[in-house]
């Protein structure tokens, strides 16, 4: 049987992440043994690392292993030698420094690490074609080794929404990375029009990032129209996307952006920047983009591309029928795609 090294939070749905959705529902459709390692990975204590060992080393000789890269990139000292005898398979969801906020020095040293994880795989898996020509040239890997195998989507019938359509919703841990600071800035200088929009995401990944936006929400005087849901799953989040009009998600980075196609699914258009995988992501059907785009770090941009949506009835109609045309992939052809991979 297939071996998945996951982060050891994979089952916890407090912990909003779509590396570990991806995680749980290939090894439920694809019967891999689900294998859970503890750490505050990618840099985990000596205790974790030692445990990452000894996983690895009970793992019989030429076996193929998928190991999520935020467990394997960080630690190639544990990792390369295990590449020498298993088919070690990388799952990589983002590149370690390009996480937003790092230090320097930081973001240098992981990338050092990751480079040689990545280089003694047998194999890598990114998430999206973006992803896979990125890594193949930031690292310096042979195109053969690297593949990609996008994550699905469950089907789920179509929000309601609101007629007037000022109903917004960012889904997303709040981090300088989805820019949620951007978001802000940009609805203070929408105050004069009627809207409200849910933070729906954990405000643990970065504290003092989270505390900074709350702070901003209160200069602006917007406590009252913008919400700080948490992290929502289960019914809750069914309900917050039934009552969406338009998913908001001004990332910096983004290798793939799963929020997107749960987003189109459901018939919700999204407003998203023009950065990484994202245009690929929310994609076109007959030419018709389900959404707008925005530049990256562009609070005018975003302003005005919220006013267009907030005052312009033709134009959500029109991005809510190409949403709703829009087809994305569901989880079982995931699946399939990854096995063929795997193959």
């Amino acid at each position: 049987m297939t071996v998945f090294i996951l982060p050891a939070d994979v089952d916890d749905v407090t912990v909003a992440s779509g590396g570990n959705v991806y995680g749980r529902r290939m090894c439920e459709l694809l019967g891999l043994e689900k294998v859970t390692v503890p750490g505050r990975w990618p840099t985990p204590s000596t205790k974790a690392r030692v445990a990452l060992s000894q996983t690895l080393g009970e793992i019989p000789d030429a076996s193929v292993v998928l190991i999520d890269g935020l467990v394997a990139c960080g630690v190639p000292e544990v990792v390369v030698p295990a590449a020498r005898r298993l088919r070690l398979v990388v799952v990589l969801h983002l590149q370690l420094a390009d996480e937003i906020g790092l230090p320097s020095e930081r973001a240098a040293g992981l990338d050092r690490r990751e480079r040689e994880v990545l280089r003694a795989a047998t194999a890598v898996i990114t998430t999206s074609e973006w992803s896979t020509r990125r890594v193949v040239s930031h690292h310096g890997l042979d195109p053969r080794r690297v593949r990609t195998a996008p994550p699905g989507t469950e089907p789920a019938p179509l929000a309601a929404g609101t007629e007037s359509g000022n109903r917004l919703l960012c889904l997303a841990s709040v981090t300088p990375r989805k820019g949620q600071d951007l978001l802000v800035e940009a609805l203070g200088n929408l105050s004069d029009l009627p809207w409200t929009c849910v933070f729906a995401g954990s405000l643990r990944n970065d504290p003092s990032y989270a505390r900074r936006i709350q702070g901003s929400v209160d200069k602006h005087g917007l406590t009252h129209k913008m919400i700080f849901a948490g992290v929502l799953w289960g019914d809750d989040l069914e309900q917050a996307f039934n009552q969406t009009d338009l998913l908001v998600l001004p990332s910096r980075r983004e290798t793939f952006g799963m929020v997107v196609t749960e987003a189109i699914v459901r018939g919700i258009p999204v407003l998203a920047t023009n950065v990484d995988a994202l245009p690929f992501t929310l994609g076109r059907d007959t030419n018709r983009t389900p959404g707008m785009l925005v530049p990256p770090d562009d609070v005018p941009a975003l302003t005005e591309a919220l006013r267009r949506w907030l005052t312009d009835a033709g134009l959500r109609d029109r991005l809510r029928e190409a949403a709703r045309a829009r087809e994305v992939e569901d989880w079982p052809t995931a699946a399939k795609r990854l096995a063929g991979v795997l193959r």
